[in-house]
């Protein structure tokens, strides 16, 4: 339809371009996350202290779909309705302390969806195994012809466990309750990165968010950092799985120091990573079959053997000579000193700070005020790291409060924040097209190649061409959202096949807060529903959060 109203997407593309003004977005379905009547002690107490904070700050409700745009993936009706209900300071401390009951609660059509996923039904490792022994079966085939065969079809296999965590990462986001939760499993995950191009990724990747990184990602940063470790996914992607005594691999090490903990030029030296490359001697992957008695190790190595799913600590791998990390010596040995180095790097005010600035530069702004990460890593440091009081502390902030509305989204938040606001709690059947737009917008889950994740600053996403990718996006979803909801590529859209966003409540108590040139740009539509959802989806308020 807008090709026939070349004027229209002109004037919209130069309003793209000045993309600078406040935004106003939400998401968060209400439903069963505990409510005030389920409390427990710790947001209770989080609940008075935004309550005591948040009084000092301006008037709140007048920002309201800006919190949520902040701390959810995008506003919706329902959303708004249960923050309206319950109010800022219980709101917040319901997202900060999720009822663990309710963790993994979705709607039951969602639930449904991901219940059938081959990564739901079957367990993690025998899956994993499987899936290697069909490796190696199509490998031994001796006829070419078969062995392609069967090579494609394990191929194929890998594709299917990887697009459905891709699937169920995105309901998730969607539909959850827990939305701080969600934004903050996105968050780590992009912190501690791995790509799905390597090796068997695809088959690892999902269990990595679901196990390692979901269940800690309010909780203490040491036991996520632990349990990023021992992960097959991390191990693999960072080459530990071949780091042993004298045949040492460093590139886990570095990047723990690097980009996982300490950052950048904080005082470690080469050193450091080749002792730490030491400590992590032994730390490995084991795909024999989960029954297999252990490997023979002389007897003073035997109680140190450690197998865990696919995770193993094996003795004979590990260096056992004397280590200084840090410029202090390292007391324990074996996977012992594993964790005591963990603890050390966890616990430094190095990794304090560098923790803060990231929580910073994705929550409040590209270059955040120095004395606002002060501030975060003094709270990191005196909470031991426990990052849902890390985040209080930065929620609570003016600098915060300050920022609603001006961070630029990266094409995640772009595309889901379109479809909450599109369609709110109405379950997708399809989350394929969703998945197709973020990997145009150049953000494909699980997919960015170096370990460093992918880039949190407005300059890495606002270029000509991902503004004019994301007006095509925001065109597509705006006139046939419907493919949302199609099973099938064959069947017919259903009528009208746009989303009824003029109909919904939060955007129309948005619309006085737009721009003028937004606003211009809506009167243009007049009757045309597809082109008023297209222009309101791609206008300078939806590119930020």
């Amino acid at each position: 339809m807008l090709q026939a109203l070349p004027s229209r997407r002109q004037a919209l593309m130069t309003m793209l371009a000045g993309a600078s003004l406040l935004g106003a977005c939400t998401t968060a379905p209400p439903r069963g996350a505990g409510g005030p009547a389920a409390r427990s002690p710790a947001r209770q107490r989080a609940q008075d202290e935004l309550a005591q904070s948040l009084g000092t700050t301006p008037p709140y409700a007048a920002v309201r779909q800006r919190w949520l745009d902040r701390i959810t993936w995008g506003q919706s009706d329902a959303s708004a309705a249960y923050l309206q209900q319950l109010g800022l300071p219980a709101w917040l401390a319901e997202q900060l302390y999720p009822d663990p009951v309710h963790f993994y609660a979705l709607p039951q059509a969602a639930q449904a969806q991901v219940g059938a996923m081959r990564i739901s039904r079957e367990a993690f490792a025998p899956m994993v195994l499987a899936l290697e022994a069909q490796r190696q079966a199509a490998n031994a085939q001796p006829d070419a012809d078969a062995k392609r065969a069967a090579q494609r079809e394990y191929q194929q296999a890998l594709n299917q466990v990887l697009r459905e965590a891709q699937r169920r990462f995105m309901l998730r986001a969607l539909y959850s309750p827990h939305q701080l939760l969600e934004q903050m499993t996105w968050f780590w995950m992009n912190h501690f990165n791995v790509n799905l191009r390597k090796a068997n990724l695809r088959a690892l990747v999902g269990d990595y968010e679901n196990s390692a990184i979901r269940p800690h990602a309010l909780g203490r940063f040491r036991e996520l950092l632990g349990a990023s470790m021992r992960h097959p996914a991390m191990l693999r992607y960072l080459d530990n799985a071949n780091n042993a005594a004298r045949r040492i691999n460093e590139n886990y090490a570095r990047e723990l120091m690097e980009l996982h903990t300490m950052g950048v030029g904080s005082g470690y030296t080469q050193g450091d990573v080749q002792e730490m490359a030491r400590v992590l001697t032994g730390v490995g992957i084991s795909l024999r079959p989960l029954d297999a008695p252990p490997p023979r190790l002389r007897p003073q190595l035997q109680h140190q053997y450690l197998r865990a799913g696919l995770f193993e600590f094996n003795p004979a791998r590990h260096d056992y000579g004397p280590k200084t990390l840090l410029g202090q010596p390292l007391y324990q040995s074996g996977l012992a000193e594993v964790d005591e180095a963990l603890d050390r790097l966890a616990r430094a005010p190095a990794t304090a700070r560098f923790i803060a600035h990231k929580l910073a530069v994705y929550f409040v702004a590209d270059e955040p005020p120095p004395a606002l990460v002060a501030r975060v890593a003094e709270r990191f440091a005196r909470s031991d790291g426990h990052i849902a009081e890390t985040l209080a502390a930065l929620f609570t902030a003016p600098e915060f409060v300050a920022s609603l509305g001006d961070k630029f989204r990266d094409p995640v938040h772009f595309a889901v924040a379109g479809v909450r606001l599109a369609y709110g709690e109405r379950v997708i059947a399809n989350p394929e097209p969703l998945l197709g737009w973020t990997a145009r917008m150049g953000e494909a889950l699980y997919g960015h190649e170096t370990p460093d994740g992918y880039p949190l600053t407005q300059s890495a996403w606002a270029s000509a061409g991902q503004m004019t990718t994301r007006f095509e996006i925001a065109r597509i979803l705006g006139a046939t959202g419907a493919v949302l909801f199609r099973t099938a590529p064959g069947e017919p859209l259903e009528q009208p096949p746009s989303p009824p966003l003029a109909a919904s409540a939060v955007v129309q108590a948005w619309l006085p807060q737009l721009s003028a040139g937004t606003r211009a740009a809506l009167a243009q539509a007049h009757n045309r529903p597809a082109d008023w959802n297209t222009y309101l989806l791609s206008s300078p308020e939806m590119m930020r959060r």
